[in-house]
């Protein structure tokens, strides 16, 4: 089975399967997005490829390009609370202001009949940005503990 990363608005990184299976796995990612996605987004953010090194090509391996899923109508969905900060620092969100709020999954592309379709993420792509995602995650949950001294 495939794998592609989930990032939660609680700063966790994860590794999760990709679904297989047409619509349904429509429907998995949006259940894995969470607060009732009905729609999903496809977001190429900025530093996922210049600081984190992701592939942005498509290649003839599957997944060797990655991107970021996230909800389309989060602005309807979530309040600030559920804001992404990893999501939304690869989406370069202290140049631009618009956050990404609600979780956010890290998948792969390749081609397909219909064009580009998604899948899952290469082994290779996955296990440079996994590690890479993690750091963040434990960046974040360090400032997190100086902040407030909780926890």
């Amino acid at each position: 089975m495939g794998k592609m990363i989930l990032i939660t608005t609680d700063n966790e990184v994860k590794e999760l399967e990709y679904p297989d299976g047409g619509l349904k796995s429509w429907k998995k990612l949006r259940e894995h997005i969470g607060n009732g996605c009905e729609l999903i987004e496809h977001v190429q953010p900025k530093r996922l490829y210049t600081e984190i090194g992701a592939g942005i090509e498509i290649k003839n391996v599957p997944g060797s390009k990655v991107s970021m899923l996230v909800d389309e109508e989060f602005y309807f969905h979530c309040d600030e609370t559920k804001l992404n900060k990893i999501a939304s620092w690869l989406y370069e969100t202290d140049r631009h202001g618009y956050p990404i709020l609600g979780n956010a999954l890290i998948i792969g592309e390749k081609y397909g009949n219909a064009g580009i379709e998604f899948c899952e993420m290469s082994e290779e792509q996955f296990n440079l940005i996994f590690p890479r995602l993690k750091d963040c995650e434990k960046k974040l949950k360090e400032e997190g503990k100086t902040d407030d001294g909780e926890k």
